[in-house]
């Protein structure tokens, strides 16, 4: 039976839970992330859950900034990956920024690099460390 997978902005405290759930997850006990770094400017961004046939699977989340709006946090549960969660969340995230968005920018893990560079990303700078882990700044043209 194929995997029904749905991506929703989320605002209830129960599914931000969750959605929080996932990241600390992912960052902080799989990569090692600091926890204060991982919730940094929670508050004010908005966040989005991946269910996988009502199952949560993945999370993210974007805020404005004084440079435009940041796309940030993907996050997908280690037995949920391979499933095009990742491509979901991208896609509910950019369609969900408001119209007059012109600068959307995010800090990809050099091992996403190529899912963001499908959805019109480039890289921008040289290769930089954060929260211990190797990134590339990119740019939606």
């Amino acid at each position: 039976m194929p995997s029904k997978i749905e991506v929703k902005k989320v605002i209830e405290q129960t599914e931000l839970d969750k959605a929080s759930a996932i990241r600390y997850e992912v960052f902080v006990i799989g990569q090692d992330c600091p926890p204060e770094l991982e919730a940094e400017f929670d508050e004010e961004s908005t966040h989005f859950l991946a269910t996988v046939n009502g199952e949560p699977a993945g999370a993210c989340r974007f805020r404005k900034t004084e440079k435009g709006y940041k796309l940030e946090r993907f996050a997908v549960l280690q037995k949920f990956r391979g499933l095009g969660i990742g491509q979901t969340l991208v896609k509910a995230a950019l369609e969900a920024l408001p119209a007059d968005a012109d600068y959307i920018y995010l800090h990809a893990q050099v091992q996403a690099v190529s899912l963001y560079t499908r959805f019109g990303f480039v890289q921008s700078g040289s290769e930089f460390e954060e929260a211990g882990m190797r990134h590339y700044k990119m740019v939606k043209k």
